[in-house]
């Protein structure tokens, strides 16, 4: 059985270390070794908790292509106490895979920082307190959802633990997050980024590719992007539709049409060309269970699929970040600005009592 292991010396230039390894792009398993010197894998954790375009705070319906069930395991079935869902994935995952090191407890499903900022803390301090093999907490959010109440209890467990905020940005353009229902702009995620930066936590953020209505050059837009704003961390997806989702009925219909494999495999290395070397990829596609998912198939052979990314850079002789050109602001002297949080997010987040649907008792 592997023992419990510590983050290695996480201000070094380690993460520039995968270019003397001959990688054509900055990887996240290699990274996370790298800085705690063994396997490290995620466990997906759902605590129940909902998304302000769903609820009404900001917008109904939720995001169009969104239903929880294609990316959630335990909400597949009866949501089970956070605690128990920890410990269940630690010994399925110690099961498939052999020496990991580690675990990092993912909140995933919806948004993850909604929710009364005293429950947040008992919520994720459960979660690294059920094993010292959970080394870390990665929660996933929207941008508009990170009011400086939630930022000071991540920097506060940032400095106990590895920690990563994955908001989704999901494209810089208006159009787009208006088809999505998103029901927030791209300065939202701005404000975002710039009040989290530079805080001791990893910045990540999630990006879709292949939205109705982008150009190619649309997309590139979204990559310079993130080397403006200074990510840490990226994650890519392609969009793909899933059964229940107004999305799969356009899908269906054939009203949409998804972005094709060979296009898919070009747009992600022409935007990992351009983000900067020193970003960890976390991901280069997304999929869904078989059974929810409609199109495309491909992004069920994710090994092929990142294989043939992997062949694509030799095939040009470039890298991440081949093409990237540092913006005139370096992210780090860009201003912190006032909090932007809408105020009806604000209020169930910093003023709301306790969420009864949270599951965190250990029975």
């Amino acid at each position: 059985m592997a023992t419990a292991c510590k983050l290695i010396d996480p201000d070094s230039n380690e993460r520039l270390r995968w270019q003397s390894e001959k990688l054509p792009f900055n990887a996240f398993g290699a990274s996370l070794r790298r800085q705690f010197g063994g396997r490290i894998q995620r466990v997906s954790i759902d605590a129940g908790f909902t998304c302000p375009n769903v609820d009404g705070a900001v917008a109904r319906g939720g995001c169009n292509f969104c239903d929880n069930r294609s990316f959630s395991p335990s909400r597949r079935v009866r949501l089970k106490q956070v605690s128990e869902q920890l410990a269940t994935g630690i010994e399925t995952v110690t099961q498939r895979y052999d020496k990991v090191a580690g675990f990092i407890a993912y909140f995933q499903p919806a948004t993850n920082t909604y929710a009364p900022v005293e429950q947040l803390e008992e919520v994720f301090r459960l979660s690294l307190s059920i094993s010292d093999r959970v080394v870390g907490l990665a929660v996933g959010t929207r941008p508009d959802c990170v009011p400086e109440s939630v930022l000071e209890l991540l920097e506060r467990l940032s400095q106990e633990t590895y920690v990563s905020l994955e908001f989704g940005m999901q494209t810089i353009h208006e159009p787009g997050l208006r088809w999505m229902n998103r029901a927030h702009d791209h300065a939202s995620m701005i404000n975002a980024i710039d009040r989290s930066r530079g805080r001791g936590f990893e910045c990540c953020s999630h990006v879709i590719l292949g939205i109705p209505g982008e150009t190619h050059a649309m997309m590139m837009e979204t990559a310079v992007e993130i080397g403006r704003l200074g990510f840490d961390a990226i994650k890519l997806h392609n969009l793909y539709a899933v059964e229940g989702t107004p999305l799969g009925d356009q899908v269906k219909s054939g009203e949409i049409t998804l972005i094709e494999r060979e296009e898919y495999i070009h747009t992600v290395v022409d935007f990992l060309e351009r983000i900067p070397p020193e970003v960890i990829v976390e991901r280069v596609s997304g999929d869904a269970p078989p059974n929810f998912l409609i199109e495309p198939k491909w992004c069920l052979e994710k090994s092929s699929l990142r294989l043939a990314i992997e062949q694509e850079f030799k095939r040009r002789g470039t890298r991440q970040g081949s093409h990237y050109t540092a913006p005139d602001i370096l992210p780090h002297l860009r201003p912190r600005p006032a909090d932007e949080t809408p105020e009806a997010i604000r209020a169930q987040i910093d003023l709301r009592r306790r969420l009864p649907v949270l599951k965190m008792e250990q029975k």
